[in-house]
């Protein structure tokens, strides 16, 4: 089930998190044995260090510019684009700018 967001009625994903000095900031909407569903924002520098996880994270930039790092070679994120972390692989998420994005994990 759905929760922390408005129902029936049309929002912009990232209006529904806010930037925060010094910090990475998650909202999570979906969270169950099958799918999580989290938006996040990263404040210039923040970011979350070298993990892995046991789905297939499906992330999309909303805003700013982020650095993802999978398998140790770094992609660029910029508002629109979107790039898949799978399942097991050492990933990484750097606020190269302040920076949101929605995680959809699939396990």
């Amino acid at each position: 089930m759905m929760k922390n967001i408005p129902f029936s009625q049309v929002l912009t994903l990232r209006e529904q998190i806010a930037y925060q000095p010094g910090q990475v900031v998650s909202r999570t909407l979906v969270q169950n044995g099958s799918v999580s569903v989290t938006l996040f924002s990263f404040d210039k520098d923040e970011e979350i260090s070298t993990h892995e996880s046991g789905g297939d994270a499906f992330v999309t930039c909303l805003d700013g510019v982020g650095r993802i790092t999978i398998d140790g070679v770094e992609y660029e994120l910029h508002q629109g684009e979107s790039i898949v972390m799978p399942a097991r692989h050492p990933h990484a998420v750097y606020g190269k700018e302040q920076f949101k994005m929605l995680l959809v994990v699939i396990f």
